[in-house]
């Protein structure tokens, strides 16, 4: 993530140019796709991963960072050298992470009211993408310095959980701050597609749909902890 502000020509305006289309619709695929694995998921000893790594929470934390981290940069490595395999494991990595922790929140509920959360927290999460994008196609601005605060967040996040671990009330401030990365990162992506129009559109669509699936396993959290309340 960028954290150098430079200055771009930005503009108003909510039509979508076909390649904005091609990001937003490949983004799409590719989380539906995730969504799909963390219902498959969650039938398969796959789902108890959460309860092993998160049993110490930093250590879980890091784990899904570094896999998300290392899938990014190998999805990203084969795009740019023109290798597909390569691509292609680096996105089996991310859809692997996404799948196997969104899996994991996912098993304390009963089966045959998984899918109908998987498709509220959906519902939810394209709001979300919805407002921010609203917001940020209509501000004639650089959102650059959003990638650098996500960045903040990201460690913020990693430090709270750190301390959350020997101190659980502090757990709490490391999910708001990851769940405020992912967030303000989603914003920094849609920003590149709406103003970094000469950049690649599959780089571009990997970025989105990173930022799409990490909000997606927080939305997901909370729509369980709120059915799990109301019982």
């Amino acid at each position: 993530m960028s954290s150098t502000e430079t200055p771009y020509e930005t503009g108003r305006g909510f039509g979508l140019s076909s390649r904005e289309a091609r990001v937003i619709g490949g983004a799409s695929a590719l989380m539906a796709l995730n969504v799909v694995l963390m219902y498959v998921l969650v039938a398969t000893p796959l789902a108890a991963v959460n309860d092993v790594l998160f049993s110490i929470p930093i250590v879980g934390a890091l784990v899904y960072g570094v896999a998300i981290v290392a899938g990014q940069w190998i999805a990203e490595r084969g795009v740019e050298g023109g290798e597909t395999g390569l691509a292609v494991v680096g996105m089996g990595v991310l859809q692997l992470a996404f799948g196997i922790f969104g899996a994991g929140v996912l098993r304390f509920a009963p089966r045959e009211s998984q899918l109908t959360i998987l498709v509220v927290t959906a519902i939810i999460v394209a709001v979300i993408t919805a407002v921010i994008a609203a917001y940020v196609y209509a501000r004639s601005k650089t959102f650059e310095r959003w990638g650098s605060y996500a960045n903040y967040a990201f460690i913020g996040g990693l430090v709270a959980v750190l301390i959350g671990t020997f101190v659980a009330p502090v757990l709490l401030v490391g999910f708001v701050l990851i769940f405020l990365g992912f967030f303000l990162r989603l914003g920094w992506e849609i920003w590149k597609v709406r103003d970094r129009r000469d950049a690649s559109v599959t780089l571009q669509t990997i970025g989105v749909y990173i930022a799409v699936a990490g909000v997606f396993v927080h939305v997901l959290q909370l729509v369980m902890r709120y059915l799990a309340s109301r019982q």
